[in-house]
């Protein structure tokens, strides 16, 4: 590669891959150096992303499985294991929007599915890396979150617990590995962005006026670096600014 790479030999892991945030922050990682790990449930898609990494100089691993299959997600940190005997950043992207409405409408299955990919495949992935990402001498953890986490929003509760929820996971996670790890656990908040998901929730809005994944991704890359020090808090994006969570007063 002819641009700088700081994550040069460095593992990442990115749930996710196959579009929007998850594609453009796979492509920034391996475009700082790190061999990417690109996980995703459509195949076709993930080779698009390993031709466009290649073209720029990186390497992946294209890893096609539903981060709700989780014993798919156990058999990925044997392989780490096995290939790596570490994992230096893992980026938890994936997830749904699920049912927009009120909850006393919400479909039990639409919860389940939600609640499984937003919240328990994340934990998932802590439970199966956790040992790989405590062996690197910077482990990096970094899982986006939403705005809607914080906001009374009629109709999105489905959507607002599961990151809430993800939220007080991380959160958790990072409090279990502060000061006697060299891990480093951050949420991110990328606020309105041109994505698929986006379109879903606000199909009247102008995306032109939107930033895109490609914006938001260097942020997250960042968060990544042996250099970055911060744990336990929320990087959000729209303001560019790293945040504090606090008890109710």
């Amino acid at each position: 590669m002819s641009e700088p790479t700081p994550l040069a030999g460095r593992i990442a892991v990115v749930t996710g891959a196959t579009r929007g945030i998850g594609y453009a922050v796979a492509l920034e990682l391996a475009k700082a150096g790190a061999h990417v790990v690109a996980t995703g449930r459509t195949q076709g898609a993930l080779e698009e992303l390993d031709d466009e990494i290649k073209a720029a100089g990186g390497s992946a691993t294209l890893a096609p499985f539903d981060v709700t299959d989780y014993a798919a997600v156990d058999r990925l940190g044997a392989a780490l294991f096995e290939r790596h005997g570490k994992l230096d950043i893992l980026v938890g992207n994936a997830g749904l929007l699920g049912q927009i409405s009120p909850l006393g409408h919400v479909e039990p299955k639409e919860w389940d599915k939600t609640l499984a990919v937003n919240l328990t495949a994340n934990w998932r992935l802590i439970r199966s890396l956790d040992p790989l990402l405590r062996a690197s001498d910077a482990g990096r953890a970094v899982f986006v979150t939403s705005g809607a986490a914080h906001k009374e929003r009629a109709f999105w509760g489905l959507y607002a617990a599961t990151k809430a929820g993800l939220e007080a996971l991380a959160r958790a996670y990072a409090a279990e590995t502060r000061n006697i790890t060299e891990v480093k656990v951050m949420l991110a908040n990328p606020g309105p962005l041109a994505t698929a998901m986006r379109k879903k929730a606000m199909p009247g809005e102008d995306a032109s006026t939107l930033k895109t994944p490609a914006d938001f991704a260097p942020k997250i890359v960042a968060l990544c670096s042996p250099d970055w020090n911060e744990t336990g808090r929320l990087y959000d994006f729209p303001t560019d600014s790293v945040k504090s969570f606090r008890a109710p007063e």
